[in-house]
C-alpha cells in the first residue's frame, strides 16, 4: 500500500499515518452523509408542499468530495443546482448557510405575507 503522496514532478510530498487517514475517511463520510440528509430534508420540503421545487445533490456526493479535494484556487467552477456536497466538502458553506436563504424567506413570508392570488 502506498504511504506518500507524490506532486505532479513525482517528488514525495509528506507521508499519511494510519490514524491520518482514518480522521480524513471519517469527515469524508461525515460530509457524504450530512449532504445525503440535507438532500432528504429538502425532499420532505418539496413532498409535503412546504416548498414549490427541489432537485437536489443526493447520489452525486463521492465524486464531489474527490473534486474538492483536488480543486484548488484559481481553478474555475459554474455553479450546479446538484452541487450542494461539493460546497459542503470545499468548505465554501455549510449546512446551516444552506438552509439559511430558505429560512429568511420563511420569515419574511411571515412578516410581510404575499398576497394570494384568485
Amino acid at each position: 500500500m502506498f504511504d506518500t503522496a507524490f506532486d505532479q514532478n513525482n517528488e514525495s510530498i509528506s507521508t499519511l499515518s494510519f490514524d491520518e487517514f482514518r480522521k480524513i475517511i471519517v469527515n469524508d463520510y461525515r460530509t457524504a452523509l450530512e449532504s445525503r440528509y440535507v438532500s432528504l430534508l429538502g425532499r420532505k420540503e418539496v413532498l409535503t408542499g412546504k416548498a414549490k421545487f427541489g432537485i437536489f445533490g443526493d447520489g452525486k456526493e463521492l465524486a464531489q468530495i474527490a473534486m474538492a479535494k483536488v480543486f484548488r484556487n484559481g481553478d474555475w467552477r459554474s455553479g450546479y443546482y446538484r452541487d450542494q456536497t461539493f460546497i459542503f466538502a470545499s468548505g465554501i458553506s455549510d449546512v446551516y448557510r444552506f438552509f439559511l436563504n430558505y429560512m429568511h424567506i420563511q420569515m419574511l413570508k411571515l412578516i410581510h405575507p404575499l398576497p394570494v392570488d384568485k
